[in-house]
C-alpha cells in the first residue's frame, strides 16, 4: 500500500539526506516538502509553501495533496533517518489493526550521541498538546480529508493538535514498540528546564488555540463540563482554621527554611503545621525536634513505611489536629512572605470553593529568581478551567483544600501527580479559587524530583498523568450522561 509523505524542511542538506532515506522505502507514492518560500528542495519532491507548519493552513494543504491510502507526517524540522523497513512496518501495523494513527519508538542523536528514545502508549486521557509521537505519524488519508472538511477554525499553531484529536475519535492509536527512525534532537535542555515552556508569555497565543481545540474535542466526546459547581458550606468544629501539611523525606538542607516560612505567618485565625516525616535518615528528623517548643508544629512519623507523598498527605489530613483547610508546602520550598496563609484562607471564604491554587516564583537554591520567573497558570479561567485542566500537566502551587472534601476523595499514594489527580477530580464538581499573584517560592536545584529526568522516568510520569486524565474523562462522561 502506497504512502504520501509530508516532510518539514530542515535546511537544504539535511532535507536532501532525509528525502534520500525516505525514497529507499518500497511503498512511497509522493514526497512533499513543507518549506518556506524560496527554499531549495531535493529533486523528485514537490514543495508546499506554508507559514506555520503546525497550523490549519498547512494541514489542509496536506489534505488537499494526499492521494495514497496512508499519509506520513514528519513535522519536526530535523534530519530524519529511516530504520530498516521503518515505513513498511508502520503501514503493516496500520493494516493489521485498522488503526487511525500509528507511531513508533525512535533513536535520537543528541550532542552527537545516538540513544534509544521509547515513546509511550496513547490513551484517551493523553490530551496534552505536547504528547510525543516521535518524529513521524502515519494516518489514514480518508480521516485526514474528513478532518479538513470538518475543521472551520483557522489555527496558527493548533492545526495538527486539532487533527490528531479528530483522528482519535475515528479509531485507535497504535504504538510500535520498536525504534523505526532516527532524528537529530537540537533541544538538549534538562527536563526541569523544559517543564514550563507552555506557561511562558510567548506561548500564550498558542495556549489559547490549544485550549479551543481541546474544548471542542471534549464536547464531541461528551466530557465537557459546564461552569456549574456545587455550593460549599464550610463546617464548624475543627481544632484550627488551617493546617499547613509538609510531607518530608531526607531534606536536611531545606526543611528548616520551609518550617520557618510557616511559623512566621501572620493570620487572624489559629493555624498549625503538620510535618509528616517519612522516616528520614539524613538529619531531617533531628532538625524537626529542634522545633519541639513550638505550640504550632506537630511532628508525625507514619505508622506505615513505604508511603509516597500522597500517602503522607493522607496521614496529615486524617490527623485529629488537622484544620478546616489543609494547605500544601513542599519540604524544599517556602512561602513568599508572612501573608500567604491569610491570602489563601481569605480566598476560600470569598469564593466558597473547595480548593485554592496559588502562583509561584521560580528560584534557585539561594532564592534568586530564575527563568521562567512567575508561574501563574493564567490559562485557568472560571468558565473553562476545569476543561482546560485536562490539557495541561500542572495546575500551579501552592494547593489548598477544604478538608472534608479531601478526606472524602483521599490522596493517591503517589510521589508524582497526586496533586494533579486531586485538582481535576475536585474541579469536576466544585469551584477552584485561583490566586494569580505569587505567594510561594519554588526552589529549583539538583535534588528536585523533576530537575533532570531521563526519558524512562519522564515516560513513567507522563503515562501516569495520562492515566489520571483517562479516569477523569470516564467520570465526566458518566456524570454528563446521568445528568441528562
Amino acid at each position: 500500500m502506497k504512502t504520501d509523505i509530508f516532510l518539514a524542511y530542515s535546511g537544504e542538506e539535511a532535507t536532501k539526506k532525509s528525502v534520500a532515506e525516505l525514497k529507499a522505502a518500497t511503498n512511497v507514492n509522493t514526497i512533499y516538502v513543507l518549506a518556506p518560500e524560496g527554499a531549495v528542495i531535493p529533486e523528485g519532491t514537490e514543495a508546499i509553501t506554508v507559514k506555520s507548519i503546525q497550523g490549519t493552513e498547512a494541514m489542509k494543504a496536506i489534505a488537499g495533496k494526499a492521494e495514497a491510502e496512508f499519509t506520513l507526517l514528519s513535522l519536526k524540522d530535523t534530519e530524519l533517518e529511516m530504520g530498516q523497513f521503518g515505513l513498511e512496518r508502520l503501514v503493516q501495523a496500520a493494516t493489521f489493526t485498522d488503526a487511525a494513527l500509528v507511531y513508533a519508538d525512535y533513536y535520537e542523536i543528541k550532542n552527537e550521541t545516538r540513544s534509544a528514545h521509547p515513546t509511550i502508549d496513547y490513551q484517551s486521557g493523553a490530551l496534552r498538546d505536547d504528547f510525543n509521537f516521535g518524529p513521524v505519524q502515519l494516518i489514514r488519508t480518508a480521516d485526514l480529508k474528513e478532518w479538513a472538511k470538518w475543521e472551520t477554525t483557522s489555527f496558527d499553531a493548533a492545526g495538527f493538535y486539532s487533527l490528531r484529536l479528530f483522528v482519535s475519535r475515528k479509531g485507535e492509536f497504535i504504538r510500535v514498540p520498536e525504534p523505526l527512525f532516527t532524528m537529530v534532537e537540537s533541544d538538549t535542555r534538562k527536563s526541569g528546564e523544559k517543564q514550563f515552556d507552555y506557561v511562558s508569555g510567548a506561548a500564550r497565543a498558542t495556549q489559547i488555540e490549544m485550549e479551543k481545540a481541546c474544548t471542542t474535542h471534549l464536547k464531541e466526546i461528551g466530557a465537557y463540563l459546564k461552569p456549574e459547581f456545587k455550593a460549599v458550606d464550610f463546617e464548624e468544629g475543627f481544632p484550627v482554621e488551617a493546617s499547613v501539611i509538609i510531607p518530608v523525606f531526607n531534606r536536611v538542607k531545606t526543611i528548616r527554611d520551609a518550617v520557618d516560612s510557616v511559623l512566621k505567618q501572620k493570620t487572624n485565625f489559629p493555624f498549625n503545621l503538620i510535618v509528616v516525616d517519612n522516616y528520614s535518615s539524613d538529619g531531617t528528623t533531628e532538625i524537626l525536634k529542634e522545633f519541639a517548643g513550638s505550640d504550632k508544629l506537630i511532628h508525625v512519623i507514619p505508622e506505615k513505611k513505604g508511603l509516597g507523598i500522597g500517602g503522607c498527605w493522607n496521614v496529615g489530613i486524617f490527623n485529629e489536629q488537622c484544620g478546616r483547610f489543609a494547605v500544601q508546602l513542599d519540604s524544599d520550598d517556602m512561602y513568599s512572605d508572612e501573608n500567604t496563609l491569610q491570602t489563601i484562607v481569605d480566598k476560600f471564604h470569598a469564593d466558597k470553593c473547595a480548593m485554592v491554587i496559588g502562583s509561584y516564583q521560580m528560584t534557585n537554591f539561594d532564592l534568586e529568581e530564575i527563568p521562567p520567573g512567575i508561574i501563574d497558570h493564567k490559562e485557568w479561567t472560571d468558565d473553562n478551567g476545569p476543561n482546560n485542566a485536562l490539557r495541561i500537566n500542572g495546575l500551579g502551587a501552592p494547593r489548598a483544600f477544604y478538608t472534608p472534601v479531601l478526606r472524602d476523595l483521599r490522596v493517591p499514594n503517589s510521589s508524582y501527580g497526586e496533586d494533579y489527580a486531586l485538582g481535576i477530580a475536585i474541579s469536576r464538581d466544585y469551584k477552584i479559587g485561583r490566586i494569580f499573584t505569587p505567594v510561594y517560592l519554588c526552589r529549583r536545584w539538583d535534588d528536585n524530583s523533576d530537575a533532570s529526568l531521563d526519558v524512562n522516568k519522564m515516560n513513567i510520569h507522563n503515562s501516569y498523568k495520562d492515566r489520571l486524565r483517562t479516569l477523569e474523562l470516564k467520570a465526566r462522561i458518566l456524570k454528563n450522561q446521568r445528568e441528562k
